[in-house]
């Protein structure tokens, strides 16, 4: 038995001839299926290794030489890949084609035991037979200059964040704060943009529209010149000017010129990974977390038919790339598809320059372009063929045609005033058969506008003067402040969803329909790091750090060198400010409910956000964030009561009775002071005979009467005094409301007097 063993053990390990890592096994069974039984498919899931938690984990003066430690949840993983390396004649590592993949690959590398001749690296692009079997049969060896480029940006992130979130708790006194190098320049364009909105003051502005007909036949035209010259229509009067003047029946109407053109409008690039998102927000709603989740699964494969398919190329790219081989594969399809009216004379090319045909990177595109969307439809999930269906359609309409555009402009003449139409008309359609950049399709208007020639008189029927306000900037959602990183050369595409993420979970940044909006926390770090790191917040100075990056893997820069640079200014500043800098409260534009301070921007000891007063210990009013809102609503929809006998403590004013969601409260009318409301029964504290009797509220919500010494004095009773003693036994009496009526009550339970409260009742006679 022992024997049959060992020979079925000594089988299989023949058998494993091979063994490939992979970074996810959700790709293991796309490529088992194309490399066969002689290769073992298995995942490191990720990374493996890492700089070790709570230090820094390089040595700032051995040259930043890194310690690295196994991820915990790793040695088991670890384990595995070593024993079946052992058994292996040869081993691939197939990490993904990125800085983050080669030195995932190093990593996994350093920890197995075996001989460096029986280790290759290997990429592809795509998770085809062609792809993948190329890979396996041109491995290279590790890039060692790509992955120094990784490690130096993951030192330095890890030397931002140690060092200034640091800062950050002692200033704010809250340690669940953190900077970041890229995070907290995110969050700065985002706070500036709100800046912006909050300090834009618009301005009033006047369109002119006239209706006008040519033979029963009307279009619209709009005023666009005065005497020649462009210009502008600020108020209301100059708009009644205008209209008065164009409806004056001395004025005519005259055709001054009628241009027509033709243009050609080219298609774009297929999607590398930012336009991809930035798509995917706009046409699907997407947002770029969700994008890059799916996109990994259309890339890793999918089954159709029982057999796992990559359906598109790797999704984390900077490339607009194409290879000859999907060149032809797209030029197949729409020759046979669309025709030959769809293909342009020569295919289009996106790339700059002489292409570099060694570059591993392409664009996004489909891996087999004629697995059309509605073909595979039924094997993918809704949101997959969205997907799917958006990178199919870029990729395919890349590669045709350009689409024929008719212009048609007319200038009308009126006076000293000239008023323009114009309309678009798509004649060839082109590439605009599958995808269109823009987010509304060209206008099919032509036929609004009639036949008209220079000269021509055409009619009046109607002026119509519209009134406007320009605008201030918009938030951005995800979509725009992904391109505004990639405008500014900030981070790279493949970390933006992740960046997005860390903002919103540091609760500095919250989602308004769809726009990233500060928090006051947000506003705050913002502040804190923009005045004090002047350097690692300025946008310049970010994007220089990533061409250092490109530079480290281009060999053109020396790794260490970089850090070394960056380090001791960097340090400079930070012990300045850790030595110098003052503590921050963070206020609200929010007053406490109750005593009428400012409210404060506190974080638990669980890391959750809420709103303190800056009275505490004196005032425990606490309020949840989510219900900021309604205190606004409270300041702006109060009403007053009743004037109280009440005095302002601060200035001697009036005190107003007003209630808001948050119950009672009284305000100065002079200097707004403002406290919670005590209603006092006017009854004498029989204990301590100083204090009065007040209302109160208990934790649960529930009201009761107690003495407002307290805690010097701890009277309390349920029910409201009513001033009058109990005939019986001298205790307080207390008003009961009961189903059978209203009575007078002994305070003292064993005293067991009751009396009946009696109201009159008041007939109201008619007339």
């Amino acid at each position: 038995m022992a024997e049959a063993f060992a020979e079925e053990k000594v089988t299989k390990t023949k058998k494993e001839k091979a063994l490939v890592i992979v970074e996810s096994p959700a790709k293991s069974k796309t490529i088992k299926k194309i490399l066969g039984d002689g290769f073992q498919i298995e995942a490191s899931f990720g990374h493996v290794r890492n700089l070790p938690d709570n230090v820094l984990g390089f040595d700032v003066h051995d040259g930043f030489k890194p310690t690295y430690v196994i991820i915990p949840d790793k040695k088991k993983v670890v384990t595995k890949l070593n024993e079946l390396a052992k058994r292996s004649d040869k081993i691939y590592l197939a990490s993904d084609p990125d800085r983050e993949g080669e030195a995932i690959a190093w990593h996994v590398r350093e920890l197995l035991q075996v001989p460096d001749e029986k280790v290759f690296r290997i990429e592809f692009n795509e998770i085809t037979p062609k792809a993948v079997k190329y890979a396996v049969e041109h491995y290279r060896q590790i890039d060692m200059d790509r992955v120094k480029a990784q490690q130096t940006r993951q030192i330095l992130d890890k030397l931002v964040g140690y060092k200034l979130s640091p800062v950050l708790w002692k200033q704010m006194n809250n340690y669940h704060l953190s900077a970041g190098r890229v995070q907290s320049v995110a969050l700065r364009m985002i706070c500036e943009r709100e800046e912006e909105i909050e300090a834009f003051v618009p301005k009033e502005y006047w369109s002119i529209h006239a209706l006008m007909d040519k033979d029963g036949k009307t279009f619209e035209a709009e005023v666009t010149k005065h005497k020649g010259k462009k210009f502008d229509i600020n108020n209301e009067d100059e708009a009644n000017a205008i209209k008065e003047y164009l409806l004056n029946p001395t004025t005519e109407f005259n055709v001054e010129k009628v241009t027509k053109k033709e243009t050609k409008r080219k298609p774009t690039a297929p999607f590398i990974t930012s336009t991809l998102q930035r798509a995917a927000s706009t046409k699907l709603g997407f947002g770029v977390s969700k994008t890059m989740q799916v996109a990994q699964k259309l890339y890793e494969g999918i089954e159709i038919d029982g057999t796992p398919v990559g359906l598109i190329t790797y999704m984390r790219t900077d490339s607009v790339r194409i290879s000859d081989d999907a060149q032809e594969m797209a030029k197949d399809f729409i020759l046979n598809n669309y025709g030959k009216e769809y293909y342009p004379t020569s295919a289009n090319n996106y790339v700059k320059g002489k292409q570099n045909v060694q570059d591993a990177h392409e664009a996004i595109r489909p891996s087999y372009p004629d697995k059309t969307p509605e073909s595979i439809k039924q094997y993918l999930a809704p949101d997959q063929y969205k997907l799917y269906k958006l990178i199919w359609d870029k990729f395919m309409s890349s590669q045709m045609a350009p689409a024929t555009i008719a212009n048609k402009t007319v200038e009308i003449a009126a006076g000293d005033y000239t008023l323009r139409a114009g309309t678009s008309k798509i004649l060839f359609d082109g590439f605009l058969k599958l995808y269109n950049d823009a987010e509304e399709d060209e206008q099919e208007a032509d036929a609004k506008i009639p036949d008209l020639n220079d000269g021509d008189k055409v009619s009046c029927k109607e002026i119509t003067p519209k009134q406007h306000f320009t605008q201030p900037p918009p938030r951005y959602n995800e979509a725009s402040l992904v391109k505004a990183l990639e405008e500014h050369g900030i981070g790279r595409p493949s970390t933006y969803a992740t960046i997005i993420t860390v903002i919103q979970t540091r609760k500095y940044v919250e989602k308004k329909d769809k726009a990233l909006v500060p928090t006051m926390l947000g506003r705050t770090v913002c502040k804190q790091l923009v005045t004090q790191f002047e350097n690692i917040m300025d946008y310049k100075f970010t994007a220089g750090m990533e061409e250092k990056l490109d530079l480290i893997a281009e060999q053109k820069l020396v790794w260490n060198v970089v850090l070394e640079e960056f380090y001791k200014p960097f340090m400079e500043v930070v012990n300045s400010v850790m030595k110098n800098g003052q503590k921050v409260v963070i206020e609200s534009d929010k007053l406490c409910p109750n005593c009428g301070r400012k409210m404060l921007v506190r974080t638990s000891r669980f890391g959750n956000q809420f709103l303190g007063c800056s009275g505490y210990p004196e005032c425990k009013t606490i309020i949840s964030i989510n219900h900021a809102n309604e205190l606004d609503s409270e300041n702006d929809n109060a009403e007053s009561t009743q004037t109280v006998e009440e005095k302002c403590d601060k200035c001697g004013g009036s005190m107003v009775l007003k209630t808001g969601p948050y119950g009672k409260y009284v305000e100065c009318n002079e200097c707004k002071n403002r406290k919670k409301y005590v209603r006092s029964t006017g009854v004498k504290c029989p204990k301590c005979g100083d204090g009065e009797i007040i209302e109160k509220k208990s934790k649960a919500g529930k009201i009761f009467y107690g003495c407002n010494k307290y805690p010097d004095c701890s009277f309390a009773l349920w029910d409201e005094p009513t001033g009058t003693n109990c005939p019986e036994c001298g205790e307080l009496l207390v008003k009961k409301v009961t189903k059978n009526g209203e009575f007078e009550s002994c305070s003292n339970r064993t005293c067991n007097y009751r009396k009946e409260i009696k109201t009159e009742n008041l007939e109201v006679s008619e007339g």
